[in-house]
């Protein structure tokens, strides 16, 4: 539970209960802490008492009498961002274009207790919660509950063709998701570019050209390795003011620059002349969560998206949450992303 800027803490609190005659309440087996959860660990914007989490799977305990898609029993991946669950866009899997104005991620507001926890009460979980598929791994389906759907939305929106260059801004969780997802597109170079040794290591073992920000700017770094022209589609996956702008200056004239970082900053000094002169598309989007899994789950199956599970490089037990979250935003110890179990 989080009690104020970097204030952790685990507790005790009431079991959920069915969120209405279409939810479900899920027995957490695991959860993750994904890099957004790091805005509210460093700010606390929405004040003290959030039970944290969007990204959980686990087995159906409870289900309400208007559900049909579920049964006690059943395990299942449940997405990281819901909506009201009746309006055209959440049942098409966008609940990021809610029409009711109720869209929002678990574990980001007091009504909405995330996924952290040994249980989590899930609304509409015929629309939000997927049984998890066969071939598709634990940690591949926690994976899939945000971040690679992010990723993978970050590399479609990026209007990637074949044989043109990419640059991926940002190789935390979601800049790895989508630099995978980007591979599944064609392109003949991807640039990587990050501050983090490790995190350059790991994206020069996938296959791509590392870009190491802390000695230059690394859109300095891309127009050099572009010969001054820039990428043709830019994929901004950290969301700090510096790197929104930093992929602004990564990409080439008339290219496309995806952002899927989270930033909420209404003072974000956008560089309005440059995209203007440089005749860019500029995207930003939550991710769609559900919307993505008709694309995603058949490429876990069959291999084309293989080895995701090595994106968790720590697994601790739900009782040591103040120190993975200490851990994680130290990005030390190579920590990458964190796996957590309840009752470990």
């Amino acid at each position: 539970m989080l009690q104020g800027p970097r204030h952790v803490t685990v507790e005790n609190v009431p079991d959920p209960e069915l969120p209405g005659p279409e939810g479900a309440i899920v027995t957490i087996e695991r959860t993750a802490i994904c890099g957004s959860d790091l805005h509210l660990f460093h700010d606390a914007p929405t004040g003290a008492g959030i039970r944290l989490g969007h990204e959980a799977i686990g087995t159906v305990a409870e289900v309400g009498p208007h559900v049909r898609g579920l049964r006690p029993g059943d395990r299942v991946l449940v997405s990281g961002v819901i909506g009201c669950g009746v309006c055209g866009p959440c049942l098409a899997g966008q609940p990021n274009l809610c029409l009711a104005g109720k869209s929002a991620a678990f574990g980001t507001v007091p009504d909405l207790p995330g996924g952290q926890a040994e249980a989590i009460a899930v609304p509409f979980a015929d629309v939000f919660a997927l049984p998890i598929p066969e071939g598709v791994a634990d940690e591949e389906a926690v994976l899939l509950t945000d971040i690679l759907p992010t990723g993978y939305v970050g590399a479609v929106r990026a209007g990637i063709q074949p044989g043109s260059t990419v640059v991926v801004v940002g190789l935390g969780p979601v800049g790895i998701m989508a630099l995978r997802a980007a591979q599944l597109f064609g392109p003949a170079r991807i640039l990587a570019v990050d501050v983090v040794p490790e995190r350059l290591a790991r994206a020069e073992r996938l296959g791509v050209q590392p870009i190491d920000a802390r000695a230059a700017p690394g859109s300095a770094q891309v127009l050099e390795a572009t010969g001054g022209r820039g990428a043709q589609s830019v994929i901004e996956a950290v969301g700090a003011d510096a790197t929104v702008l930093d992929a602004v200056s990564s990409a080439a004239t008339g290219g496309t620059v995806s952002i899927v970082g989270v930033n909420l900053s209404l003072a974000l000094p956008f560089p309005m002349g440059l995209v203007f002169l440089k005749s860019l598309t500029v995207r930003a989007i939550f991710a769609p969560v559900p919307g993505t899994w008709a694309a995603l789950v058949p490429l876990i199956q069959s291999g084309r998206l293989s080895g995701l599970g090595e994106t968790f490089t720590h697994r601790m037990g739900l009782s040591q949450a103040p120190e993975a979250y200490e851990l994680f935003d130290s990005r030390s110890d190579g920590v990458l992303k964190i796996l957590l179990t309840p009752n470990a």
